[in-house]
């Protein structure tokens, strides 16, 4: 058979094949009735020619509303023109689709603006001569209205960015009893689920200034021509606001907006920007997100508190004791006065309670701790944190001042003994004495401050050590090293990467691991990189044995397959203190009809691609999946629930798996009705390095008379379809590894997607190739393979 391209092969036979007789032999149209029979199980066309796009959403504004309120947000990206259903994830919320507006093209322009001059000189010359040829009607005075309307509401915009050009309206009820925190809202298309942008359901009342839209020469001229103002003309960028209140806006390029207040001596004003916390990370600017700085005036324009970040977060929040009554002015703007529609900011703006530093970080699982608070506005500055029901893991803490809710700062939660950490142990002759395994609560206390603690150890044993600071909201960018009696430095870590931090930029946390020469006195120094200190700079110190144990993330955290069909989707897998053996996945109480084929993360690898396949009826709207990962580690069987994630670009190269809230599967589309595709045989399919083995898929279905592709998707170098034949109820893939590019050992999953359509015609001599299209129609499940010893 003809190989389309390497790793793929065409499941129909050439015309030219059949002609010269290569495929035939007894009963060869028999096993290819059989063989359509699969692919009636692989395949419906869709009503839409060529390659579907995803929905991709880039930015909702206004990121939030308040408890009780109905308002319409504006939600922006990319292939949004089928869209349908908007979700918000959480109880309380319900969204409905509005508006769809996408910019005209040229042509779209040209013809329009064409119409409305001759509408325009028709009007003219009707005022200025009646006549019965003259006449203006109010048909001719609709017509020009809608057309003037379309072109504002959809003007052309050649120097836009296409990724934001479309735009979607909802309409947002949040109930008054609904939940106030972050959410997450979706846009579904026929095409798929969108990715999923962080929404806010506040408590304050709430100010939004009008959707921001980028310069738009092509729209300013069209207003010249009307005889308006330039769109891009700076409009009033100071709105007057009522205590307490939440303000939302977009920034543009070079502009500043200003929000002015009242405010009475002794007030402790809290003013908090929540910019990079709604949109993460931005895959075409540098740093890579809406770099806000916040800037306090008073009514003369005397600046009087600015901040650019918080700490190490880039959002930045202002402190301030009003000195007197009077007029005050609250500006926001991007450091460097870049701008655009995904800038989007939401600013809490009053006297709020805000928690600055809490002491410990964490507690026991299964106690009760108590925690000291610091901040603005607090109720109480002691709370008892109950972790009896509580398993290892990071919970929100946070107070509440009558109605109100505080920020919320990260609480750990560990099954190790605790203990504090006691002053003075800045250097080995007076070093704690610890006793292991351990966590230790402590402080830097004051710049250049060490801690030291010291430790019996054997030789031999495994000793780790991991500080957890800037991962729960603490400054402190932590240095640890581990030395023997003698003070020679036997291990020394700055920063150690945790994947599983997706918004961390700087991995500022500690980790070392060791193995003692011999039985002794030995000393571990935690201090900060940067020489700093204080009561904030607080950290957790984990000293143990090796813990083997791992977290997995899921990616994407929107999924859409089609009814009967699979989807392909990563599994990273974050390992802890050296362990390397397999993981299996599952799903945990998944809804019925799905499955998960290509459950295991092999032993050795950090993630791995799977498939999870759809029952073949459509559902309304997007289920809630989870899945599970269990390991056997040192006898003991342990279970972790995965975290869905998005893999998301930073300034053009760098990349996180940032955290959602959940996994949602979409359902479109219809598939086979009475079974579903499956690997028949043993796995994994074990593949000789140089050799082939073969793969048998197995379906039972009606007949059907299309075209039909298998492709690999995205497989490891040197692996490769070589050939597809039909067979009794299903088909047969061979499969082809290249000895000069895998090796033995080497296992995973192979991924196979489906297509309808031809593969592009050979060109004939004196003709062009004939570009066939050809559409996906979803992937087959997962086949774990091994590549082996010949």
């Amino acid at each position: 058979m003809n190989l389309p391209s390497p790793g793929c092969a065409s499941l129909c036979p050439s015309e030219g094949e059949e002609r010269r007789g290569q495929i035939a032999g007894p009963g060869i149209r028999a096993r290819w009735q059989a063989f359509l029979a699969l692919a009636a199980c692989l395949a419906v066309v869709s009503a839409v020619r060529g390659q579907p796009f995803t929905p991709h959403v880039g930015y909702v504004y206004p990121g939030g509303g308040r408890q009780g309120a109905t308002f319409e947000v504006v939600v922006g990206g990319q292939y949004l023109g089928s869209v349908s259903n908007a979700y918000v994830t959480g109880a309380g919320v319900q969204a409905r689709v509005v508006e769809y507006n996408r910019p005209l093209n040229q042509k779209q322009f040209g013809e329009l603006r064409d119409k409305l001059r001759e509408l325009q000189d028709k009007r003219l010359a009707a005022r200025q001569s009646p006549s019965s040829t003259n006449v203006w009607t109010a048909a001719d005075d609709k017509t020009l209205t809608e057309i003037r309307d379309r072109i504002l509401k959809n003007p052309p915009n050649r120097q836009g960015n296409p990724a934001l050009a479309e735009a979607v309206t909802v309409e947002i009820t949040l109930g008054p009893d609904a939940e106030a925190g972050e959410r997450e809202i979706r846009l579904g298309t026929p095409n798929g689920l969108s990715n999923p942008l962080i929404f806010c359901v506040g408590q304050l009342p709430e100010v939004a200034k009008p959707a921001a839209k980028s310069p738009n020469p092509d729209l300013d001229r069209f207003l010249a021509r009307l005889g308006r103002k330039p769109a891009s003309s700076s409009a009033k960028s100071e709105t007057r606001v009522t205590l307490p209140t939440v303000v939302n806006g977009q920034i543009m390029p070079g502009a500043v907006d200003r929000y002015r207040f009242g405010a009475r001596k002794g007030q402790r004003l809290v003013v908090a920007a929540h910019a990079r916390g709604l949109i993460p990370y931005l895959s075409d600017a540098v740093p890579g997100w809406f770099q806000a700085t916040l800037a306090l005036y008073d009514a003369k324009g005397k600046e009087l508190a600015y901040d650019d970040d918080y700490r190490f977060n880039p959002d930045p929040v202002l402190f301030y004791e009003i000195p007197s009554d009077g007029e005050y002015v609250v500006a926001i703007k991007d450091s460097i006065y870049r701008g655009r529609e995904d800038f989007v900011y939401r600013i809490t703006l009053g006297e709020l309670p805000f928690v600055t530093t809490i002491f410990p970080l964490g507690g026991q699982a299964g106690t009760q701790t108590p925690v000291a608070l610091a901040g603005w506005n607090l109720p109480v500055t002691r709370l008892t944190q109950d972790n009896s029901e509580r398993g290892p893991g990071v919970y929100p803490l946070f107070m509440r001042k009558e109605e109100l809710i505080s920020n919320r700062v990260p609480f750990a939660v560990d099954m190790l003994p605790e203990g504090l950490e006691q002053e003075p142990n800045g250097a080995q002759a007076n070093a704690q004495l610890v006793t292991l395994p351990v966590i230790l609560n402590g402080r830097i206390d004051r710049p250049g401050d060490w801690d030291v603690f010291r430790i019996d150890g054997r030789a031999g044993a495994g000793l780790v050590a991991e500080v957890y600071a800037r991962r729960l909201a603490s400054p402190l960018d932590s240095v640890l090293k581990l030395t023997d009696a003698t003070g020679r430095q036997l291990a020394f870590n700055d920063d150690h990467e945790d994947k599983g931090a997706g918004l961390d930029t700087h991995y500022a946390d500690s980790y070392l691991r060791a193995t003692l020469p011999a039985n002794g006195t030995y000393y571990l120094h935690l201090g900060d990189a940067q020489h700093q200190g204080g009561p904030e700079y607080a950290y957790r110190l984990r000293i143990s044995p090796p813990r083997p144990d791992f977290e997995l993330r899921v990616v994407p955290s929107s999924v859409t397959v089609r009814g009967g069909m699979a989807v392909p989707f990563t599994v990273f897998a974050l390992r802890k203190d050296g362990f390397a053996d397999e993981i299996a996945v599952v799903l945990k109480d998944a809804p019925r009809g799905f499955t998960l084929s290509g459950g295991r993360v092999p032993a050795g690898h950090d993630q791995v691609r799977l498939t999870l396949s759809a029952p073949p009826m459509p559902e309304p709207a997007p289920l809630r999946v989870s899945l599970e990962g269990r390991a056997l580690i040192h006898g003991q069987a342990v279970f972790h629930l995965a975290v869905p994630a998005d893999d998301m670009m930073q300034a053009f190269m760098y990349r996180h798996l940032v955290p959602a809230k959940e996994l949602q599967v979409a359902v479109s589309g219809r598939g086979a009705s009475r079974s579903a595709l499956r690997i028949l045989g043993e796995t994994p399919v074990r593949i000789p390095a140089g050799g082939t083995a073969r793969v048998r898929i197995g379906a039972s279905s009606s007949a059907f008379a299309d075209r039909v592709q298998l492709e690999l998707s995205e497989p490891p170098e040197g692996i490769a379809i070589r050939n597809v034949s039909p067979v009794s109820e299903g088909a047969e893939i061979e499969l082809q590894a290249d000895a000069a590019k895998v090796k033995p050992g080497l296992r995973g999953n192979l991924i196979v997607s489906v297509f309808t359509g031809r593969p592009p015609a050979l060109a004939q001599p004196g003709k062009a190739p004939v570009n066939r299209r050809r559409t996906p129609v979803g992937s087959l499940p997962a086949i774990p393979f091994e590549i082996v010893e010949p």
